[in-house]
């Protein structure tokens, strides 16, 4: 058994940031990384947008992780690749298998956990139709073509307007692959806003909101597909159908963190399908910390590396000893999403009730629906002790809380709510369900 003080499970942009904040704090780091290089999803993203937040320049995917490779170079942190992490235990005991070493076990004083997100596939959504090949998640197509050099098609339909999927209807037509159309069962694109027009509009691909698939043709490859517009229970609209002739379904429905190994350590997972943190970013397993994707599905990869760089930091005073909770189930006050809001993180925080200064918290959080001129305020044993007012909120961008909290103004429990100041009519939601 190897004893090492912090342990990063991934090499994505999650485990680069918080092992080059760990080193920078002092302690032995260590990468595992199942795939043979270190950089994770960002070296199949080869468009550019990557970095205007933390770089304050616009990069590609590939570029963006190289910047922090390039630094792991430098550095003295071990970086074990083509690894698989088989088990992870609540004592920190990590079990790993590569074809060189075999298994190995490794002993850890922290842990981050940066194992990203995968996708939603075809089975988790229950769409008819046969099963011939040709049907994709998004993000395989993406390796396909920007490093396998595969097309997965000729003629393709999209389902789903998540920014994969509208990212790749761009790389398929710039690539000569005809997209017919991208359907979406929300009344609003479920991406980012300059994706629907760098992306759709730009190149003349045709939106069909509130549309699902109601059937798929074919026996040995995709011959046909057919979308009809769907009601408020989501069920099919007679004489809304549309059909056309593909050879391949691309599926961008949805992220899903990726936690067997945080559930199998004894991490319990939220509602939104992450473990379950602190505002430290700890697990409910003392020395075992959560950021990036496996934590909560971001927009921006900038954002992923903010929050990783804050986990790094803290597993590393971890390891020292320096971390100022202890106990994580003493004093707790929990987080909950309240009016509108589909998840809070962190659920739990530790330190403000034996704080005699305000406490600095950082909530991140995303809406349920599109909403124009919202206060987001925190609320706490029965009265409002935080407001901030913001335009517009949309599904597909996550809003970040900065705020200091007096300890005396919370109870047990803070909710988090958004509310429309006018709620007689929603200028977003009504633009969008008129141009469906």
């Amino acid at each position: 058994m190897e004893n090492i003080d912090v342990f990063i499970i991934g090499g994505g942009p999650a485990g680069l940031a918080a092992a080059l904040a760990a080193y920078e704090e002092g302690v032995s780091v260590s990468i595992l990384e199942r795939d043979h290089e270190l950089g994770g999803i960002l070296q199949q993203c080869i468009h550019n947008g990557f970095g205007l937040r933390y770089f304050k320049e616009e990069l590609t995917g590939p570029e963006y992780a190289q910047r922090f490779i390039n630094k792991i170079k430098e550095s003295k942190i071990k970086v074990l690749l083509n690894t698989m992490v088989m088990q992870i235990t609540s004592e920190r005991v990590i079990t790993t298998i590569n074809p060189n070493n075999g298994v190995v076990h490794y002993k850890a004083k922290s842990i981050v956990l940066g194992m990203g997100c995968r996708e939603r596939t075809r089975g988790a959504i229950n769409i008819p139709g046969t099963r011939p090949a040709g049907i994709f998640p998004a993000g395989q197509a993406q390796r396909f073509i920007n490093i396998e050099g595969y097309f997965p098609g000729k003629r393709v339909l999209i389902l789903g307007s998540g920014d994969i999927g509208m990212i790749m209807a761009r790389r398929c037509m710039m690539e000569g692959i005809k997209v017919v159309a991208v359907a979406e069962v929300l009344p609003y694109p479920s991406g980012l806003k300059r994706n629907q027009v760098q992306c759709l509009d730009d190149y003349g691909i045709p939106l069909y909101l509130r549309h699902t698939i109601i059937d798929i043709r074919g026996k040995e490859r995709v011959e046909g597909v057919t979308i009809a517009g769907i009601d408020e229970k989501w069920r099919p609209i007679p004489g809304t159908e549309k059909t056309w002739d593909v050879d391949t379904i691309l599926f961008s429905v949805g992220l899903i963190p990726e936690n067997e190994l945080s559930s199998k350590a004894g991490c319990k997972i939220a509602n939104n399908g992450g473990p379950e943190v602190d505002e430290f970013l700890q697990t409910t397993v003392p020395g075992i910390f959560a950021a990036g994707n496996v934590l909560q599905v971001h927009d921006l990869v900038d954002f992923v590396t903010f929050e990783s760089k804050r986990a790094g930091i803290n597993a590393a005073k971890y390891a020292k000893d320096e971390l100022p909770i202890k106990d994580l189930q003493k004093d707790v006050v929990y987080a909950k999403p309240g009016t509108d809001v589909g998840y809070v993180i962190p659920e739990r925080i530790c330190g403000i009730k034996n704080s005699k200064e305000p406490y600095e918290i950082e909530f991140s959080f995303r809406v349920k629906n599109p909403r124009q001129n919202i206060i987001a305020e925190i609320i706490s044993k029965g009265k409002i002790i935080y407001k901030r007012k913001q335009k517009f909120v949309l599904p597909s961008e996550m809003i970040h809380l900065k705020v200091k909290l007096k300890p005396d103004d919370v109870g047990e429990q803070i909710t988090i709510n958004i509310i429309e100041q006018d709620s007689a009519i929603n200028v977003i939601e009504k633009e969008m369900l008129e141009g469906s």
